[in-house]
Protein backbone atom coordinates (compact mmCIF):
# COMPACT_ATOMS: atom_id res chain seq x y z
CA UNK A 1 0.00 0.00 0.00
CA UNK A 2 2.82 2.47 0.81
CA UNK A 3 4.53 1.82 -2.55
CA UNK A 4 1.34 2.82 -4.39
CA UNK A 5 1.01 5.93 -2.25
CA UNK A 6 4.64 6.89 -2.95
CA UNK A 7 4.20 6.37 -6.70
CA UNK A 8 1.02 8.50 -6.71
CA UNK A 9 2.75 11.22 -4.70
CA UNK A 10 5.68 11.28 -7.12
CA UNK A 11 3.35 11.52 -10.13
CA UNK A 12 1.44 14.31 -8.44
CA UNK A 13 4.66 16.17 -7.66
CA UNK A 14 5.79 15.77 -11.29
CA UNK A 15 2.50 17.23 -12.52
CA UNK A 16 2.78 20.20 -10.13
CA UNK A 17 6.39 20.90 -11.20
CA UNK A 18 5.46 20.64 -14.91
CA UNK A 19 2.49 22.96 -14.54
CA UNK A 20 4.58 25.47 -12.58
CA UNK A 21 7.30 25.38 -15.26
CA UNK A 22 4.79 25.92 -18.06
CA UNK A 23 3.16 28.76 -16.16
CA UNK A 24 6.50 30.50 -15.58
CA UNK A 25 7.47 29.95 -19.23
CA UNK A 26 4.22 31.46 -20.46
CA UNK A 27 4.62 34.43 -18.12
CA UNK A 28 8.16 35.01 -19.40
CA UNK A 29 6.95 35.01 -23.00
CA UNK A 30 4.08 37.39 -22.37
CA UNK A 31 4.13 40.90 -23.76
CA UNK A 32 5.27 43.69 -21.53
CA UNK A 33 3.19 46.37 -23.16
CA UNK A 34 5.45 48.85 -24.98
CA UNK A 35 6.23 46.79 -28.08
CA UNK A 36 7.09 49.93 -30.08
CA UNK A 37 9.89 50.79 -27.68
CA UNK A 38 13.37 50.22 -29.12
CA UNK A 39 16.16 48.75 -27.03
CA UNK A 40 18.23 51.34 -25.22
CA UNK A 41 21.60 49.79 -26.00
CA UNK A 42 22.79 48.13 -29.18
CA UNK A 43 25.58 45.64 -29.61
CA UNK A 44 28.74 46.93 -31.20
CA UNK A 45 29.51 45.17 -34.45
CA UNK A 46 32.90 43.60 -34.93
CA UNK A 47 33.63 45.91 -37.86
CA UNK A 48 33.26 48.96 -35.60
CA UNK A 49 35.89 47.53 -33.27
CA UNK A 50 38.23 46.59 -36.10
CA UNK A 51 38.42 42.82 -35.58
CA UNK A 52 37.48 39.88 -37.74
CA UNK A 53 33.70 39.47 -38.08
CA UNK A 54 34.06 35.69 -37.67
CA UNK A 55 35.72 35.96 -34.28
CA UNK A 56 33.89 35.16 -31.08
CA UNK A 57 33.65 38.28 -29.02
CA UNK A 58 32.54 38.73 -25.42
CA UNK A 59 31.96 35.00 -25.02
CA UNK A 60 33.89 34.17 -21.88
CA UNK A 61 32.71 30.79 -20.68
CA UNK A 62 34.71 28.42 -18.52
CA UNK A 63 36.50 26.04 -20.93
CA UNK A 64 36.38 22.27 -20.43
CA UNK A 65 40.05 22.08 -21.46
CA UNK A 66 42.79 24.28 -22.86
CA UNK A 67 45.37 22.94 -25.29
CA UNK A 68 48.48 25.08 -25.78
CA UNK A 69 49.96 25.21 -29.24
CA UNK A 70 52.97 26.82 -30.90
CA UNK A 71 53.72 30.57 -30.87
CA UNK A 72 50.87 31.56 -28.56
CA UNK A 73 48.02 29.56 -30.12
CA UNK A 74 45.49 28.27 -27.59
CA UNK A 75 42.57 25.92 -28.24
CA UNK A 76 39.83 26.35 -25.61
CA UNK A 77 37.31 23.48 -25.66
CA UNK A 78 33.84 24.78 -24.75
CA UNK A 79 31.63 21.71 -25.36
CA UNK A 80 31.90 18.03 -26.21
CA UNK A 81 28.54 16.50 -27.09
CA UNK A 82 27.50 13.02 -28.14
CA UNK A 83 24.87 13.25 -30.92
CA UNK A 84 22.09 10.71 -31.42
CA UNK A 85 23.50 9.84 -34.85
CA UNK A 86 26.63 8.27 -33.37
CA UNK A 87 28.92 11.31 -33.52
CA UNK A 88 30.85 13.40 -31.02
CA UNK A 89 31.10 17.10 -31.79
CA UNK A 90 33.86 19.11 -30.13
CA UNK A 91 33.35 22.89 -30.12
CA UNK A 92 35.91 25.42 -29.09
CA UNK A 93 37.72 28.66 -29.66
CA UNK A 94 41.13 28.84 -31.34
CA UNK A 95 42.82 31.93 -29.93
CA UNK A 96 45.96 33.88 -30.79
CA UNK A 97 47.44 34.98 -27.48
CA UNK A 98 50.60 36.42 -29.03
CA UNK A 99 51.21 40.04 -29.94
CA UNK A 100 51.36 39.45 -33.71
CA UNK A 101 49.30 37.89 -36.49
CA UNK A 102 49.88 34.12 -36.56
CA UNK A 103 49.68 31.87 -39.60
CA UNK A 104 48.24 28.48 -38.69
CA UNK A 105 50.68 25.60 -39.13
CA UNK A 106 49.90 23.30 -42.04
CA UNK A 107 50.39 20.32 -39.69
CA UNK A 108 46.95 21.00 -38.14
CA UNK A 109 45.38 19.56 -41.29
CA UNK A 110 47.10 16.23 -40.67
CA UNK A 111 49.05 14.25 -43.23
CA UNK A 112 46.33 12.45 -45.18
CA UNK A 113 46.48 13.37 -48.87
CA UNK A 114 42.70 13.53 -49.26
CA UNK A 115 42.30 15.94 -46.33
CA UNK A 116 45.25 18.14 -47.36
CA UNK A 117 43.80 18.40 -50.88
CA UNK A 118 40.75 20.17 -49.42
CA UNK A 119 42.71 23.05 -47.87
CA UNK A 120 43.59 24.15 -44.35
CA UNK A 121 41.57 22.53 -41.58
CA UNK A 122 41.80 20.90 -38.16
CA UNK A 123 41.63 17.51 -39.90
CA UNK A 124 44.66 16.22 -38.00
CA UNK A 125 42.72 16.11 -34.72
CA UNK A 126 42.03 12.78 -33.02
CA UNK A 127 40.11 11.54 -29.99
CA UNK A 128 41.82 8.81 -27.99
CA UNK A 129 39.77 6.39 -25.89
CA UNK A 130 42.38 4.95 -23.52
CA UNK A 131 39.86 2.61 -21.89
CA UNK A 132 38.76 1.11 -25.22
CA UNK A 133 42.25 1.43 -26.74
CA UNK A 134 40.97 3.21 -29.85
CA UNK A 135 41.81 6.37 -31.75
CA UNK A 136 39.05 8.25 -33.58
CA UNK A 137 39.89 10.50 -36.53
CA UNK A 138 37.90 13.50 -37.74
CA UNK A 139 35.02 12.35 -39.93
CA UNK A 140 34.99 13.10 -43.66
CA UNK A 141 32.10 13.71 -46.04
CA UNK A 142 31.62 11.81 -49.29
CA UNK A 143 34.00 14.17 -51.11
CA UNK A 144 36.77 13.60 -48.56
CA UNK A 145 36.39 16.98 -46.84
CA UNK A 146 36.97 16.80 -43.09
CA UNK A 147 33.97 17.60 -40.86
CA UNK A 148 35.79 20.34 -39.05
CA UNK A 149 36.42 24.05 -39.34
CA UNK A 150 38.25 24.80 -42.59
CA UNK A 151 39.80 27.79 -44.31
CA UNK A 152 41.52 29.45 -41.34
CA UNK A 153 44.95 30.55 -42.51
CA UNK A 154 45.82 33.21 -39.93
CA UNK A 155 44.47 34.74 -36.72
CA UNK A 156 45.00 38.31 -35.57
CA UNK A 157 46.56 39.04 -32.20
CA UNK A 158 44.13 38.67 -29.29
CA UNK A 159 41.38 37.21 -31.48
CA UNK A 160 39.54 33.91 -31.09
CA UNK A 161 37.92 31.99 -33.93
CA UNK A 162 35.10 29.48 -33.25
CA UNK A 163 36.05 25.96 -34.34
CA UNK A 164 34.45 22.51 -34.35
CA UNK A 165 35.54 18.94 -35.03
CA UNK A 166 33.26 15.94 -35.49
CA UNK A 167 34.33 12.37 -34.69
CA UNK A 168 32.73 8.93 -34.58
CA UNK A 169 31.36 8.40 -31.08
CA UNK A 170 33.15 5.99 -28.77
CA UNK A 171 30.96 3.44 -26.93
CA UNK A 172 28.26 5.03 -24.76
CA UNK A 173 30.00 3.99 -21.53
CA UNK A 174 33.11 5.97 -22.53
CA UNK A 175 32.74 9.45 -21.08
CA UNK A 176 36.39 10.59 -20.95
CA UNK A 177 38.68 10.88 -23.95
CA UNK A 178 41.87 12.69 -24.84
CA UNK A 179 41.82 15.29 -27.63
CA UNK A 180 45.01 15.48 -29.67
CA UNK A 181 45.86 18.07 -32.30
CA UNK A 182 49.26 18.18 -34.09
CA UNK A 183 51.72 20.60 -32.43
CA UNK A 184 49.36 21.12 -29.44
CA UNK A 185 49.50 19.62 -25.98
CA UNK A 186 46.82 16.95 -25.56
CA UNK A 187 43.93 17.44 -23.15
CA UNK A 188 41.43 15.21 -21.38
CA UNK A 189 37.78 16.09 -22.03
CA UNK A 190 34.43 14.79 -20.79
CA UNK A 191 31.73 13.80 -23.30
CA UNK A 192 28.22 14.96 -22.45
CA UNK A 193 25.00 13.49 -23.77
Amino acid sequence: MSIRFTAKARRGLAVVVTVAGLTLGAAGCGGGGDDDKKPEATATTSQERGSDPSAQENEETEPLAELKGPNGLLLRITSVERDTGGFVTVNGDLRNESDKVLNLPAQLSGNETEVIRNGRSLGGATLVDSKGRKRYYVLRDTDGRPLTTTGITSIKSGVGVPVFMQFPAPPSDTMEVSLQLPMFASGTIQISG
